[in-house]
């Protein structure tokens, strides 16, 4: 099937390029039509997802996928209907620049607009942009170099900045917060900047209020994305990435720019006492990168597991810096892969890669977070798949039976995370949920998947009033 050509798209972009250079706009309260199959009656809360949504100023755009000002989207489903809205976060950052319209303060993978004796060139704005919180009263709009953002969880205004009553200026609040299924206790990290740089660690109560601190002084500034959730344990893996905080002073690089993969640092692992929030024990090996972990457990020898999509090297950021010009040249493929770490000595007994399918993003069900799970749910790129391309498929990887299931979502569609919804009553069922963009008609939809009919494709579909751009992370609160 041909890919219809607009106008506006050049040529030697992919398909995809226009969910970037023509992002919808936002979207008040509306009411989803189902465009294929049928709601399910006992699927019943809200989905919320967050990502870059704004890549283009006054003719300039963003150089790194990571600075586009965020935007969440939210559908509220009843098990009758589904309704739904799409808002950019008002963060100050984005205020400023729309009043001025044009780009001013730097970022992730851009440098301000002024010489650095500006002031706005001494600040990097909090874009808000990469994952979200559900609380009971509010939702944070989680961006890891700074505070989250409180929204409405019904509306998605933004009510604004969210210290969690005790963050101090210069803390940062990660945007992957692990969230355990029995006590429903927060943990979370960041890294603070300064004299001494620091991992910070923090233990929330389910309202998000900050109940328990910790602090690991690290020996340089590294780039810490995610982290592990492991029975008793923390795990932080700690890529061989050191910034150099000068250039970035000056105005003369981005974080991004500034960023140098040393290999002979080694990957640093930590384990984490998270009653205690102290460190047990730290060790060195080899050298990889990681953006994101599945899952952590104890197994029934005491060592600890731990899955992620492993990259070799820090050539996934390259590419992520590519995707905004909607031409990226650069592959860098991960896998999914799982460690063995002894808990007592942070030495990693054991390594495997559980297939060859270039991936990203993995999920699991949230009732197992920190505990064995069976299923981890991913995107994937299918076989025919340019190797610079966005992910084009949704699978997973059964871990006891060694096996790939893969949803094939058509030409030309593109899906962000796959966020697995536990089923009210069925401990064995669940749904997966992701956001779709349909390059051929510049259009998004939200895809429902049914576990026990993956395979076969979503059992609904939901039309957006607009094309939502590929989304990072999200959330669902029943």
């Amino acid at each position: 099937m041909s890919t219809p050509q607009s106008s506006s798209l050049s040529v030697g972009l992919a398909d995809w390029a226009r969910s970037f250079t023509e992002p919808g706009d936002e979207f008040p309260l509306t009411p989803l039509n189902v465009v294929a199959g049928h709601l399910p009656s006992d699927l019943k809360g809200s989905l919320y997802f967050n990502g870059p949504s704004l890549f283009q100023r006054n003719g300039e755009t963003i150089h790194h996928w990571f600075d586009g000002d965020g935007s969440v989207l939210a559908v509220h489903f009843d098990g009758a209907t589904a309704v739904g809205t799409h808002r950019r976060v008002r963060t100050v950052g984005y205020q400023a620049e729309e009043e001025a319209g044009r780009f001013l303060y730097g970022g992730y993978g851009r440098r301000s607009s002024g010489p650095f004796w500006q002031p706005s060139a001494s600040k990097t704005k909090n874009a808000a942009n990469t994952s979200v919180l559900a609380l009971s009263d509010r939702l944070l709009a989680l961006w890891e170099g700074g505070f989250p953002h409180a929204l409405d969880l019904h509306t998605l205004e933004t009510h604004g900045l969210d210290g969690l009553q005790t963050l101090a200026p210069g803390e940062a609040f990660s945007a992957h917060p692990k969230i355990d299924p029995h006590t429903q206790e927060i943990y979370n990290f960041g890294v603070k900047i300064g004299a001494k740089t620091a991992l910070h660690l923090y233990r929330c109560d389910r309202q998000g209020q900050i109940r328990q601190r910790g602090r690991i002084n690290l020996p340089h500034i590294p780039l810490i994305h995610d982290c592990v959730l492991a029975g008793p344990y923390l795990i932080f893996v700690i890529p061989p990435i050191s910034i150099s905080p000068l250039p970035v002073l000056l105005n003369w690089q981005s974080y991004s720019e500034a960023m140098r993969w040393q290999p002979k640092r080694g990957t640093q692992i930590l384990v984490v006492d998270r009653e205690t929030l102290t460190l047990i024990a730290q060790a060195e090996a080899s050298p990889w990168f990681q953006w994101h972990f599945s899952n952590g457990y104890v197994d029934g020898q005491g060592q600890v597991v731990v899955d992620m999509v492993q990259y070799p090297d820090f050539t996934t950021n390259q590419f992520l810096s590519e995707v905004p010009s909607g031409k990226p040249q650069t592959a860098a493929p991960g896998h999914l892969s799982r460690l063995w770490i002894n808990p007592q000595t942070a030495q990693i007994t054991g390594t495997a890669q559980l297939g060859d399918v270039n991936c990203e993003f993995p999920q699991v069900d949230p009732r197992q977070v920190g505990q064995p799970s069976r299923y981890t749910y991913l995107t994937a790129r299918s076989s025919t798949a340019n190797a610079t391309d966005l992910f084009d498929a949704i699978a997973y990887f059964d871990h006891k039976c060694d096996r790939w299931t893969w949803s094939d979502l058509g030409p030309s569609r593109y899906p962000s995370e796959p966020l697995v919804v536990p089923h009210p009553y069925q401990d064995d069922s669940n749904w997966i949920l992701s956001v779709v963009y349909d390059a051929q008609r510049h259009a998004s939809e939200v895809w429902i998947y049914n576990h026990h009919s993956f395979a076969d494709g979503p059992v609904c579909r939901l039309e957006l009033p607009q094309p939502i751009p590929i989304r990072f992370h999200g959330t669902w609160q029943s």
